[in-house]
């Protein structure tokens, strides 16, 4: 079985998420914090805002955890993830700094 043990800084982030914490969320990145959607990149809280307000925390958004891999700063899980915008398994590679997420990628999983 693969190993689920998600390490901070990102499990706090993805409870945040799976509770729908909104500020909690945006909080967990870094000041010039990105997230990249199958390449569409979202840079800064205004604009990941935006982004989660249609497709994550505004979609209802919960991600059940399957496998996790850690490769120095990089945090990868794959899970499943449901929500009312986009549903399946999802591959969330974080790029972390310090306590904080500088980078979240998401990819098919």
């Amino acid at each position: 079985m693969p190993d689920q043990t998600v390490p901070e800084p990102v499990r706090s982030f993805l409870d945040a998420v799976n509770r729908h914490e909104e500020a909690t969320f945006l909080d967990a990145f870094t000041e010039g914090g990105a997230v990249d959607d199958w390449g569409r990149v979202f840079t800064g809280r205004e604009q990941i805002k935006g982004w989660s307000d249609e497709e994550f925390i505004g979609a209802n958004g919960t991600l059940t955890v399957e496998e996790v891999e850690v490769t120095g700063a990089e945090v990868t899980v794959v899970g499943d993830w449901r929500s009312t915008h986009a549903n399946g398994r999802s591959r969330f590679t974080f790029e972390v700094a310090g306590d904080r997420i500088a980078r979240m990628t998401i990819r098919e999983g």
